[in-house]
């Protein structure tokens, strides 16, 4: 229970990557606030029972994390209700796919707006609450596309990339109160999307992956973990690549 006493809040939770770092946490002894669209309602309330059924305290607060009066209403219940927060996971993000040329000006602020301006909405909300209790864990959910790019991906590698140097600026400025900051970046992640992959399509991004499998969100969630608890205490400003060596 490395993170008994601890709350956290984790957008972008109601399924998929998110839910499973708000799970993996709980296990660890956190409470937890989930966080996603108000759309998301149902998932979301199904993700905070089985929060409960692990013995932890969770509330569900929907909010789109690119509105800042929203962000705001959200940091105030979540401290109003659970009485701090001590981690942030900012988790939540958007792909709207295409090529550079094609693109339009819809697709390339959409994924800015949530996923870079999300978590500097969220950070500011919430790092003012931690720097009073001068502490804090702040994880930020970047990509290997931050590092590396990719085709037909020009908006989501730019606010992932966005997000790594958001990371590292955050880091020196919070420092000096203890609160830590980090990001994490996946590689390919076992999904929906990927298991609707032609074999052929999967054997070529494998190759890429020197440990030749996909990861899983499961795997994440620990990195998220390990940089949510004590155990991380004395590092900040980092970028932790869970990708199988894609990188390397």
């Amino acid at each position: 229970m490395i993170l008994a006493g601890k709350v956290a809040l984790v957008t972008g939770a109601r399924r998929g990557l998110g839910k499973a770092i708000a799970l993996r946490l709980a296990q660890a002894g956190a409470d937890l606030v989930i966080n996603d669209l108000a759309e998301g309602e149902p998932e979301g309330l199904a993700t905070v029972e089985e929060i409960r059924q692990l013995g932890r305290r969770a509330t569900w607060i929907p909010a789109s994390v690119c509105r800042s009066e929203e962000v705001n209403a959200m940091a105030e219940q979540a401290l109003g209700t659970m009485g701090k927060v001590d981690v942030l996971v900012n988790n939540a993000g958007i792909t709207r796919d295409g090529l550079l040329v094609r693109m339009s000006d819809e697709q390339w602020s959409s994924v800015l707006e949530v996923n870079l301006t999300g978590a500097f909405l969220c950070t500011r909300a919430l790092s003012k609450s931690m720097m009073k209790q001068r502490a804090g864990s702040i994880i930020n959910i970047a990509s290997v596309v931050g590092l590396i790019g990719n085709v037909g991906q020009v908006n989501y590698a730019a606010s992932k990339a966005g997000l790594i140097g958001f990371t590292k600026a955050a880091a020196k400025e919070l420092a000096p109160r203890g609160i830590r900051v980090n990001a994490i970046a996946p590689g390919f992640i076992r999904s929906a999307m990927t298991d609707q992959l032609s074999t052929e399509a999967q054997q070529r991004l494998l190759s890429l992956i020197p440990l030749e499998r996909f990861g899983t969100p499961e795997e994440v969630a620990e990195a998220a973990c390990f940089l949510a608890s004590d155990a991380s205490a004395y590092i900040t400003g980092q970028v932790l690549q869970v990708d199988g060596g894609m990188r390397m």
